[in-house]
This record gives C-alpha cells, sequence and structure tokens, in this order.
C-alpha cells in the first residue's frame, strides 16, 4: 500500500463520517417537531412501530438519532417501553439502507454527477438561508453529497489496492477465521463510532477484491454488534428508562448477531441459489447488503413474538435510581443531541421539581410542629436536583440550539432558581411555624390561618396540569389578603395585643409565606411558556428565523 493509497482511504472516510454528520444535524433540526410528532403517532401498534423505525433511520441515515429520540419520548411518558422496543427493532432494519446506497449507487453509477450538484445546492441554502428550515435542510443534501463523494473515493482507492495486493493472504476460512472478522468488523464500528461509515468500507472493500464475500459478511455482523459498545457508552450515567432502551437494543443486536453468525453459510447459499435460479449476476457489495437485510429482519422476526417477555425483565431491573428522588427521571445527556427532545425532557424534571417543592411548602405551612431536620432532608435533595438541571441546561446551551429555543431556553433557568427559593423559604417557614406555636387571640389567629390555607391552596392548584393553573387574578387577591392582615397584625400590636417581639416574627413569617407563594405562581408560568413552546406544531421562530417574544420577568 502506497501513502497515496493510504490517503485516499483517509480521505474518503473522512468524508463519509462529515456527510453522516451533516446530514444528520441538518435533518435533525429541521424535523425538530415534525419527528416528535411522527414517532408518537406511530407506534400505536408494534407493525406501526417497526416500519417507522426502519422507514425515518432509513431516511435520516442516522439511527443513534432515532435512538435518542425514542429514549427521549420514553423518559418524556409520551411512549411506553414496549412501544420504544418496536422502534429499536425498526431502527436496525433501517440501518440496512447504508449498505444498498452503496451497493445501487456508489459501486456502478458516476456518483460526482450526483454528489458535487447535491453538495452545491445545498451549501447555497445553508448560507442563504442560514438557521431556517431550509438553511438546514440545505445542510442535510450537502451532508448526502458528501456521503457519495465518500464512497466514490474509497471505491477508487480499494479498488487500486485490490490490484496491487496478493489476497489469499488475507484469506481465511474456518470458524476462528471468521471469529476474526467479527472482530474486525466490530473494532472498525467502535474506531469510526458510526455503523453505518463501516459497512461502507466494508462493502467498498469487498467490491474491490479486498475483502472476500463471505469475510465481508462476518465483519458485517461484527459491525452491527459494534454499535452495542457505542449505546453502552451513551448511557453510562443515564437514567434508568434509557438504561432499559439500550438494553433492549444491545439484546436484539447480541442475539442477532450470533443467530447470522451461525446461519452464515445457509443464508450465503440461499442468496447463491437464489441468483442461479433468477440467472441474474450481483456484486459482492449488493450481496452483502442482501445479507445485512435479511438478518435484521430474522432477529426482528425472532425476537417480536418475546416482546412482553423482555418488558417485563427490562422493567424489574435499573430501578434503584428510580427511587432516589434527587436522582433526574427524565434528564439524559445523548437527549442534548436533540434540542427538542432536550427541552422536554428539562420541562418534565422542573415540573417534578416543583411538585417536590410545593410538597415541602404545604407541610412547612399547615403544620406548627414539622420536624426542622425533615424539610432540611427535603431541601438537600432539591438542592442536588436542581444542581443536576443546571448541569444539563448548560450542556443544551452549549449545543447548536436553533434560534427559537435558545430564546425560551433562559425560562427553565427561571424555574429552577425560583423552585430553589421555595425551598429556602419552606425551611425557614418552617422553622418559624415550631418556634411560634399558636398566637393566642381567636380572631387575629383565625385571620392568619385563613391566610396560610389560601397559599396552601393555592400551592395545591399548582399541582394541576398547566392549563388549570390558577390565572393572575388568584395571586392579586392573596396579595390584597396579605396587606389585610399586615395591616390588621401591625394594629394589634400598636395597641399592645401582640409583643413587639411576637409581631416582627409574625410578620417576617407571613411576608415569607407570600413570597413563595409568588415564587411558585412564577414558577408555574414560565414552566407554561415552556409547554406553550413544545405545543407548537410550527414556531414561528423555527419557521421562518423569526425571534419570539420572551415572557416578562414579573
Amino acid at each position: 500500500m502506497t501513502l497515496s493509497m493510504l490517503g485516499s482511504l483517509l480521505g474518503g472516510i473522512g468524508l463519509f463520517i462529515l456527510g453522516m454528520r451533516l446530514m444528520t444535524d441538518g435533518f435533525k433540526y429541521a424535523a425538530g417537531h415534525a419527528l416528535r410528532d411522527i414517532l408518537a403517532r406511530s407506534t400505536r401498534t408494534p407493525l406501526r412501530g417497526i416500519l417507522s423505525g426502519a422507514l425515518i433511520t432509513a431516511m435520516v441515515q442516522a439511527s443513534a438519532m432515532v435512538t435518542v429520540a425514542t429514549i427521549g419520548f420514553v423518559n418524556a411518558g409520551l411512549m411506553s417501553l414496549r412501544q420504544a422496543l418496536t422502534l429499536v427493532y425498526g431502527t436496525n432494519i433501517g440501518t440496512t439502507m447504508t449498505g444498498w446506497l452503496v451497493a445501487a449507487v456508489g459501486i456502478d453509477f458516476n456518483i460526482q454527477a450526483l454528489a458535487l450538484p447535491a453538495i452545491g445546492v445545498g451549501m447555497f441554502l445553508r448560507v442563504f438561508r442560514g438557521e431556517r428550515r431550509a438553511g438546514r435542510l440545505g445542510e442535510a443534501l450537502a451532508g448526502f453529497g458528501l456521503f457519495f463523494s465518500g464512497l466514490d473515493v474509497l471505491k477508487n482507492a480499494f479498488g487500486a489496492l485490490g490490484q496491487s495486493l496478493e489476497f489469499t493472504a488475507i484469506a481465511g476460512s474456518g470458524p476462528l477465521a471468521l471469529a476474526a472478522f467479527v472482530g474486525a468488523g466490530f473494532l472498525l464500528t467502535v474506531l469510526l463510532q458510526s455503523s453505518s461509515a463501516a459497512l461502507a468500507i466494508i462493502l467498498t472493500s469487498a467490491a474491490g477484491g479486498v475483502v472476500e464475500v463471505p469475510n465481508a459478511a462476518a465483519m458485517v455482523i461484527g459491525a452491527n454488534v459494534g454499535t452495542t459498545l457505542t449505546a453502552l457508552l451513551v448511557v453510562l450515567g443515564a437514567t434508568a428508562n434509557a438504561k432499559r432502551v439500550a438494553a433492549a437494543h444491545i439484546a436484539f443486536n447480541l442475539i442477532t448477531g450470533v443467530v447470522a453468525l451461525v446461519l452464515l453459510p445457509v443464508i450465503l447459499a440461499l442468496l447463491a441459489g437464489g441468483q442461479n435460479l433468477l440467472d441474474v449476476g450481483v456484486g459482492p457489495a449488493t450481496q452483502l447488503a442482501m445479507f445485512h437485510t435479511i438478518f435484521n429482519v430474522l432477529g426482528v422476526l425472532l425476537l417480536w413474538p418475546l416482546t412482553g417477555l423482555l418488558v417485563r425483565f427490562l422493567n424489574t431491573r435499573f430501578v434503584r435510581g428510580e427511587k432516589d428522588e434527587a436522582q433526574p427521571q427524565y434528564l439524559d445527556r445523548t437527549l442534548v443531541a436533540t434540542p427538542i427532545l432536550a427541552l422536554q425532557a428539562l420541562t418534565r424534571e422542573l415540573a417534578r421539581l416543583g411538585t417536590m417543592v410545593r410538597g415541602m411548602a404545604r407541610e412547612a405551612i399547615s403544620s406548627e410542629k414539622v420536624a426542622a431536620h425533615h424539610l432540611e432532608e427535603e431541601r438537600a435533595t432539591a438542592d442536588r436536583l436542581i444542581e443536576a438541571i443546571g448541569e444539563f441546561s448548560n450542556r443544551m446551551q452549549q449545543s447548536n440550539l436553533p434560534p427559537a429555543l435558545a430564546e425560551v431556553l433562559p425560562n427553565g433557568l427561571r424555574v429552577s432558581r425560583y423552585h430553589s427559593e421555595m425551598s429556602e423559604l419552606a425551611v425557614l417557614i418552617g422553622q418559624a411555624q415550631h418556634r411560634l406555636g399558636d398566637l393566642g387571640h381567636g380572631e387575629l389567629a383565625a385571620d392568619i390561618g385563613a391566610f396560610k390555607s389560601r397559599v396552601v391552596r393555592l400551592l395545591t392548584d399548582l399541582d394541576r396540569p398547566a392549563a388549570e393553573t390558577p390565572d393572575a387574578e388568584a395571586m392579586k387577591e392573596l396579595q390584597e389578603a396579605y396587606q389585610s392582615l399586615k395591616s390588621r397584625l401591625l394594629r394589634a400590636g400598636a395597641e399592645g395585643r401582640v409583643p413587639v417581639r411576637r409581631l416582627v416574627e409574625e410578620l417576617d413569617n407571613l411576608s415569607n409565606i407570600r413570597r413563595l407563594a409568588e415564587q411558585a405562581d412564577k414558577a408555574a408560568r414560565y414552566l407554561r411558556s415552556l409547554h406553550a413552546y413544545m405545543e407548537e406544531e410550527k414556531p414561528a421562530a423555527e419557521a421562518d428565523g423569526e425571534e419570539k417574544t420572551p415572557v416578562q420577568e414579573p
């Protein structure tokens, strides 16, 4: 192998991976809400889930993107684990489209006639349409062109390599040789972090005569199994739902790989028999594409009847994190790659945090003998969750967010800050309630109790779905009740009915209760703005590039 050949191989691989990245990113940001809605509606039956996973993966050429989206829907409660498994099955079938593209276009077609115009038109759209949907689609189109340019370079490089090497030295047969080629395919996928790139190399090398078809088929099996290590690394420290989906993905690929390896001679013999029967001849790349598709479909047929058993098994695993309230239940770093899903997970986690701190607040306000250490423990739990939310938000900010989402993300940080202040106030209120006890004056004590009950009702109302939360009028009435109560307390102090020290402490406690209610109301309104953004079918900023008007700071 000369330096020129080596440079061509590396350049072809680089172009291919760059094209894949641009295609993935372009489709990911252009699809936005559409991908979410399509996946959410397409898993009503197992067959629809499998077909949808296969079709979407084949279109975007990024199984990782669809898998991450699936994890996001499971985390968000929009999809059950059973539905997610059908998408995982379909995703594995969809990845076989790479092989067919290599076989049908990349080997016997003038690639540059398709690739160069795609790159030119795509970059024109990206430059002149910017972050708008058309610009993102242009980015995907340019990636599509680079994808095929990389294939062209690989085809020529492996063709030249095939003419300059003696291949009998690297050919092999028998179980050990097949195992070695499986390991080579696995390692190639791990190194490139892309099974599609690994498949392109394997198929072009087989078409160039560098590797014989049986050995290349074993490498295809290894590449298919290699994606399991990527999934395993992605979900380290992730949520329980993410680990369950990843475990299903790993189980599918391992079982499918073992079955394909055992049946490798049978499948290849059937393919050869079919060619002879139909009197058609196909190249090595086409044979491998057919082999890849057959064993993935076979894997689906084997595991589909066992889906219920697999779901029940996975639901009994990874449960430790779900019992710790301080551990995020919806946040997963894998979601950052898909901004709309990341925002959805962030919103659900903020809602869970809100339920937690409002429960603290009700406990502190309603009881005069609340255990201070219990509130401190709950506050520590809330603080750990708030820290995790902050870290997740920072990751989102550092990613390439669409302009409209970048505008609305600060509202999530405001919600987190308000909830943090609520937990601090709940501890202060609990301590004051324990210290002050009953005021001892019938009418005034009743008025104080009525005010506290009003705040508790408001906090309870905020636990309802976002559309049913109280409006500004409820908060206005609470403020008027506080001012009226404050005036009566001051009058009682001036008349000597309440000691001055007790008056100051009572007013401080009521002020903290009022502030807590204000923070809860602000948090709920900003959280509603996040819900409203996600419910829009096609946000204005995403459609035409205009900026959205942010919620005004109260």
